[in-house]
């Protein structure tokens, strides 16, 4: 269903959070573009899913994607030592958060996207941030989140919107969410072609997806799955 005549840019990785925002767009929004990024990551797995994807999701919204930004960042790579740019084990801190956090990432993604989407005139942003089930991310908080959208807002002088569908869900709310928004096909889609593991595992198809089964990553959207197929007695997608 349509909600706006506007167009929005979703911050695209290939993951299964930012393909259900996608498609989330893409049910909304009059017209939708991606942005992507390549910061040196410890991985291109999730990167090399995004083609397929975005062409896939195409023919279920058939007319409204746009064109696609692939921006390098090579320098959030170099200034950061964390499992997500290094070969380096995934654990937590001495500060409490987990290896995998790469500080800034958000925060430089959403300003980079306000900056082509200033130049594309789409002043709404979509990202999959989630403060529900998440590993303690700073920079996926509402909070933080909120005050970025008047931050880059009062920077550009012009009002963005920052939309973030998946915050208050947990991972079985966002499988729901995939099939409320395109059925079967669109959790299939989301099951079999999207990318979470931390180690770029591709090698197994799991019932819930590709992935190693036991780094953080794959070990919540394997709870995901099992709690969302659990909730509505599905068994029809393995």
């Amino acid at each position: 269903m349509t909600l706006s005549s506007e167009s929005a840019l979703v911050l695209f990785s290939g993951g299964q959070d930012s393909a259900t925002c996608l498609a989330w767009a893409l049910d909304r929004f009059a017209r939708v573009e991606t942005v992507g990024f390549d910061y040196g990551q410890r991985h291109r797995v999730e990167l090399d899913c995004r083609a397929a994807l975005r062409d896939d999701l195409d023919k279920l919204w058939p007319g409204k994607l746009g064109d696609d930004h692939m921006l390098g960042l090579p320098v959030l790579g170099q200034i950061s030592d964390t499992a997500l740019t290094r070969e380096a084990e995934i654990a937590f801190g001495a500060d409490g958060l987990p290896t995998t956090f790469v500080p800034g990432r958000n925060l430089l993604f959403f300003n980079l996207a306000a900056a082509v989407g200033y130049r594309r005139d789409i002043r709404h942003l979509v990202g999959g941030m989630c403060e529900t089930d998440y590993s303690g991310y700073p920079d996926c908080r509402d909070d933080t989140l909120k005050a970025l959208q008047v931050a880059i807002g009062l920077g550009l002088d012009r009002r963005i919107v920052i939309h973030t569908p998946l915050m208050w869900r947990d991972k079985a709310a966002t499988w729901a969410l995939a099939e409320e928004l395109g059925g079967a096909a669109l959790v299939e889609l989301i099951r079999t072609e999207s990318h979470s593991c931390y180690l770029g595992e591709r090698g197994t198809l799991h019932d819930w997806g590709y992935g190693c089964g036991h780094c953080p990553a794959c070990e919540l959207r394997a709870r995901g799955w099992t709690e969302y197929r659990s909730a509505t007695n599905r068994d029809k997608f393995v």
